[in-house]
């Protein structure tokens, strides 16, 4: 069980007093907070007006033909000036290019509504973006919102992004019979092992020097890597009181749901689905977000599943805003490169982050906490309980600070270039079946410090591989392994077992 420790921590209170979505004033998610290992602030609803409006209002047609990107642009202006409201989406095929949300706005869908994206890639043009960390340029999301306030997304419905138009497919991860179709259009590489949904996105994907450019240069040049900039589903940047709820994300050209700078962020009983080959198919990117949920929630995908970032490398220590006070209760994890996931851009920081009550089916990996040299950041007072995973390909655990460092290379300074874990409590985890039970790979110069293992049983082929571990407690674990149960690598001191 969690030991309780307790933080200085303010909630923000919320400034409308109108209607909340599914009825949340009357329950709230205070009960989600009891009883934890240390104290976060408790999550409130965004509220929204008490008017509604459909899309069918705006000219929106649900045939799956007619493209509605201006029924819903004209329906967001309308609920902006009235001050915001909810826009329902009846069943039906709604196809559509971007949407972007407007503040006190509610998005429903009914139940049998498929929002489908425009597989059309001019819809989506160039924007100013953020991008596996770094400040760069992206293709517009097909939903987005930037500095909103009180923004939600729910319904039964389902959003589909059209991602096989924008993502490349490894050969080795496809049936024959899937490749041999793939084939019929597009582009492959010279190696013939990863196909382009078109020449452009080959010949972007394979040129350092066009690669590059997407950061910064001329709007001719964006124009011309356009096809390139995969965009993520879902992007909010600097928003602020978010709820995502019941819907189905699924489909998306690159990341799935990626929060950013985000506050009082509310993710419940979501599907976030991609196909298991999904190039950077993740599943949740909350990226220096401050306060958030992400409760009873399903993840099935072809990246990490339930990510915590917080910029990389240089962008992200000047940014400098880590992603803290998150609480993961109750969600199911399918395939995923990982099931939980710290990293690896981190360089603002990760910490106050409580994991409780999940499962991880097939997951790659279970726990994953990964970083390298010349991120920097500190991941600090991580508090993981009660997950049960079954049937994991890789490792149960892994901590891998050499995540792209090639072997042997020279062993640097501390600089504010060096990642930093510590302060780690792992209880109550239970894996049936992994090829090894848990990997710490830490730095040289940057041991990680501090990890509590305790009540928790793995069975797997092989145990514990231990690297540059500086203060390890294992209380009352079993690892259940045909062999060594523990490898001592290099630099490991301070290793407890009770």
């Amino acid at each position: 069980m969690f030991q309780r420790f307790t933080l200085p921590v303010a909630v923000a209170a919320m400034c409308m007093t109108m209607t909340v979505p599914q009825a949340l004033a009357e329950n709230g998610y205070e009960s989600y907070y009891k009883n934890l290992p240390v104290e976060l602030p408790v999550v409130t609803a965004p509220v929204i007006p008490d008017y509604t409006v459909s899309i069918t209002d705006f000219g929106g047609v649900s045939d799956g033909v007619t493209l509605n990107t201006e029924a819903f642009a004209k329906a967001m202006a309308h609920l902006s000036e009235k001050g915001g409201g909810r826009l329902v989406v009846p069943q039906g095929i709604w196809y559509t290019g971007p949407i972007h949300l407007e503040s006190n706005v509610d998005l429903h869908l009914d139940r049998g509504a498929l929002v489908l994206f425009s597989e059309n890639l001019a819809d989506y043009p160039v924007v100013a973006s953020d991008w596996e960390g770094l400040s760069t340029h992206r293709a517009t999301s097909p939903i987005s919102a930037r500095n909103k306030t009180n923004i939600a997304i729910t319904g039964d419905g389902t959003f589909n992004g059209n991602g096989q138009c924008w993502r490349p497919v490894k050969k080795a991860k496809l049936t024959a019979d899937q490749w041999n179709k793939l084939m019929r259009g597009g582009a492959a590489n010279a190696k013939g092992d990863i196909w382009y949904p078109n020449e452009r996105i080959r010949e972007v994907s394979e040129s350092p020097v066009l690669k590059r450019a997407v950061h910064k240069s001329t709007p001719d040049t964006l124009e011309y890597v356009h096809d390139f900039l995969r965009p993520v589903l879902v992007s909010l940047i600097g928003c602020k009181n978010v709820l995502l709820k019941d819907v189905t994300f699924e489909n998306s050209p690159a990341w799935n749901v990626h929060p950013l700078l985000c506050e009082n962020v509310i993710l419940d009983n979501l599907n976030v689905r991609n196909p298991w080959y999904a190039q950077n198919g993740d599943g949740l990117d909350l990226e220096s977000c401050t306060n958030a949920l992400v409760i009873n929630s399903r993840f099935d995908v072809g990246d990490d599943a339930i990510c915590i970032k917080a910029g990389k490398d240089k962008d992200g220590r000047e940014r400098g805003i880590p992603c803290s006070n998150v609480l993961i209760d109750g969600c199911t994890v399918y395939h995923g490169h990982g099931g939980f996931v710290i990293g690896s851009e981190m360089s603002g920081g990760c910490k106050d982050i409580v994991v409780k009550n999940c499962v991880f089916i097939g997951t790659d990996v279970g726990l994953r906490f990964k970083s390298t040299r010349g991120r920097g950041g500190v991941v600090e007072n991580i508090y993981v309980d009660n997950v049960k995973m079954s049937d994991i390909p890789g490792d149960a655990l892994i901590f891998d600070l050499y995540y792209g460092i090639k072997p042997g290379a020279p062993v640097p300074p501390v600089t504010e270039e060096t990642p930093s874990f510590r302060n780690i409590y792992i209880s109550d985890v239970t894996c049936r079946n992994a090829v090894r039970a848990a990997f710490f790979n830490g730095l040289p110069e940057m041991p990680m410090k501090n990890v509590v293992i305790s009540d928790s049983r793995f069975r797997a082929a092989n145990g514990f591989t231990l690297n540059h571990v500086d203060g390890l407690t294992l209380r009352n674990v079993t690892i259940d392994v045909p062999g060594e149960q523990i490898t001592y690598g290099d630099g490991v001191k301070n290793v407890k077992i009770d």
